[in-house]
């Protein structure tokens, strides 16, 4: 079993502190709460970014159909996982999470549940290695049936752009017609002060995620066919009910394989 450092602050854990998770530790509370100090509204990005993944999989199981989701970089389990979302609304959904986090695959066993019609697997495998996750996720999902490819909050931790859509590419070529990219990432554009307070996360040598321009973020889906409202701001996107959403600096959209 792979060790895990609780001296020094992950992401992951900073990230489910900000969602109300317990899995995260004392130093992950205090790098959370002094990126708060500066910019308060992380927490509604992080918890917006969630409820978006919310909305857009209940699109794709009650409105597109979709019974096989294929989720790359999980991150740690909170509230409303991709399985559990899914599977409320169509028990016999289909789930594979990618992950290679060590810290993510302890808590596999706690993501490794399922109804009883449907299957969840977990695969130890890198975003690095498209065609590696392709061959096992097909072991779990059957890849000539529509698959929704779920990308939340990941492509922003490759540096490299050209990189991060080459990638992209890759796993949707793997997928047949009638599949589904679903992608969010943090934008520039709309927060100047979320922009700032990430650059200067990004400098204090802790893992760094790289805020796109919206039309970068867009691009990911090019020769998709975007469902409405295309790329927007996550609260902006099919929105609750009710709701009186008010855009941040996180963007999203979901796009249809033809």
């Amino acid at each position: 079993m792979t060790e895990i450092d609780t001296s020094v602050p992950h992401s992951a854990r900073i990230w489910n502190y900000w969602l109300g998770g317990k899995d995260n530790y004392p130093v992950d509370e205090e790098a959370g709460d002094a990126y708060t100090a500066v910019f308060p509204g992380i927490v509604t990005i992080a918890r917006s970014s969630r409820a978006f993944l919310g909305r857009s999989i209940r699109y794709l199981v009650q409105e597109a159909g979709v019974r096989q989701f294929l989720d790359v970089g999980t991150g740690l389990p909170t509230v409303d996982n991709t399985h559990e979302v899914a599977q409320r609304i169509a028990p016999e959904a289909r789930i594979v999470y990618v992950d290679n986090d060590p810290l993510v695959l302890t808590h596999a066993r706690a993501l490794l549940t399922s109804t009883p019609q449907g299957v969840t697997a977990y695969e130890d495998l890198s975003l690095y290695e498209p065609e590696r996750i392709l061959e096992q996720a097909g072991q779990t999902l059957d890849l000539s049936r529509p698959t929704a490819l779920i990308l939340s909050g990941i492509l922003g931790h490759v540096a490299d752009y050209d990189l991060a859509r080459d990638l992209v590419a890759r796993l949707l070529a793997g997928l047949p017609s009638g599949s589904y990219l679903c992608v969010n990432d943090g934008s520039r554009g709309t927060d100047p002060d979320y922009e700032q307070a990430q650059d200067g996360y990004n400098e204090t040598g802790a893992v760094p995620y790289f805020l796109r321009p919206v039309e970068q973020i867009t691009a990911f889906f090019d020769g998709l066919e975007l469902v409405e409202p295309g790329v927007v701001s996550v609260p902006l996107w099919r929105p609750d009910a009710g709701s009186t959403p008010e855009p941040i600096g996180q963007h999203g959209g979901v796009g249809r394989k033809p």
